[in-house]
C-alpha cells in the first residue's frame, strides 16, 4: 500500500531542486528533502503548517527551539525569523516533509461555518503530533498530483478539508488568530505582503501603516508584537537572506547582491551580513557552497 512517505518521496526525488524544495501544482503545497544534516537556515516564514514525514529538524525562533521528527507537525502562524536546520538525514533515509501554506480566507470562512470562538494561541511558532484526520487529507491531496487533470477540479475542496482538519485538532486554538479579517495578525500581513514585494525599495512606513490601517505608533508596537522584528528590521532581514540566495545559488560578487537588494554601501552591508550570518558575505558563500557541493 502507498503510503504519504512513499508520494512525498517520489515527488521530492523527481522534482525537488538544489535545495530540496519541490513547488506542487496544488496551491500552496510543496515538499522538502534531504539527505543529509543540513546547515543553518535563516528565513521569515510565512504561515504555513510542515509535517514530518522521515528524518529529524530543529527551528529557532528567538530564544525558543523547537525539535520534531517524523509524526510531529510544526505550525508557524505568523511571518516571523527562524533559523532552521535538518538534524537527522542520510541517503538511504532521507529528511522528508509535506508544507501547506496556510491560507486566511479559507480559514475565516471555516471558523464561521464551524462556529469557532475568536481566541487565538498567541505563540507563533509550535509543534504538535500531527492528527490522523490531518495526514490522511495530506495523503489524498499529494494523490491528486498522479492524475494532473484532477488539480484544478478537486483542490479546492480538499485544501478546504485540510485546513478544516487543522482548526479542529491540537494546532486549532492557534491557527484560529489567522482567521481574525481585522485582527492583528491579519492587518499586519497586509503591510508584510508589501514588504516582503518591495523589500529593496526605501522602507514606506507611512504607506505600510496605512495598509494595516493603523497610526504609525500603533503599526510599530503591532508589527513588532506580530512578527518579533521593527519593520526595518524585518526589511533587513529579507535583503540579507536575499543577497545570500543571490551569493550562493547565482554566483553573485557581494557588493552585486548588496546594491541588488537595496543597499547603498558595501560596508554596512558587509557588516550587517556578519551579524546575521556570523561570517563575512565572501567567506559565508564559500562555505555554503562548499557544503552544497559535498
Amino acid at each position: 500500500m502507498t503510503t504519504l512517505l512513499d508520494r512525498v518521496r517520489r515527488y521530492g526525488d523527481l522534482h525537488a531542486d538544489n535545495a530540496g524544495i519541490a513547488a506542487t501544482p496544488i496551491r500552496g503545497l510543496g515538499t522538502v528533502r534531504a539527505t543529509a544534516p543540513s546547515g543553518l537556515v535563516h528565513a521569515i516564514s510565512q504561515p504555513l503548517v510542515c509535517l514530518v514525514l522521515q528524518g529529524a529538524k530543529q527551528v529557532i525562533m528567538g530564544a525558543q527551539s523547537f525539535d520534531f521528527a517524523a509524526g510531529d507537525s510544526l505550525l508557524i502562524t505568523a511571518d516571523v525569523p527562524t533559523v532552521s536546520q535538518v538534524t537527522r538525514a542520510s541517503a538511504a533515509e532521507p529528511y522528508l516533509s509535506l508544507v501547506l501554506i496556510l491560507d486566511p480566507v479559507l480559514i475565516s470562512d471555516l471558523m464561521v461555518e464551524m462556529k469557532a470562538a475568536p481566541l487565538a494561541d498567541c505563540a507563533a511558532v509550535r509543534v504538535e503530533p500531527t492528527d490522523a484526520e490531518v495526514a490522511d487529507a495530506a495523503d489524498r491531496l499529494m494523490r491528486l498530483l498522479d492524475r494532473p487533470a484532477s488539480v484544478p477540479v478537486l483542490q479546492a475542496q480538499l485544501l478546504r478539508e485540510m485546513h478544516y482538519w487543522l482548526l479542529a485538532g491540537r494546532h486549532g486554538a492557534a491557527i484560529r488568530r489567522l482567521g481574525l479579517p481585522e485582527g492583528p495578525a491579519r492587518r499586519i500581513a497586509r503591510a508584510v505582503a508589501k514588504l516582503r514585494a518591495d523589500f529593496a525599495e526605501p522602507l514606506p512606513v507611512g504607506e505600510l501603516a496605512a495598509l494595516a490601517g493603523m497610526s504609525p505608533s500603533s503599526f510599530h508596537q503591532h508589527f513588532k508584537a506580530v512578527t518579533s522584528l521593527s519593520p526595518l528590521q524585518f526589511q533587513k532581514q529579507l535583503r540579507l537572506i536575499e543577497a545570500r540566495r543571490l551569493m550562493t545559488a547565482e554566483a553573485a560578487a557581494p557588493a552585486e547582491a548588496a546594491f541588488a537588494v537595496g543597499y547603498e554601501s558595501v560596508s554596512q552591508f558587509t557588516r550587517e551580513y556578519g551579524r546575521l550570518f556570523g561570517l563575512p558575505p565572501a567567506r559565508d558563500a564559500r562555505a555554503l557552497r562548499r557544503w552544497a557541493a559535498a
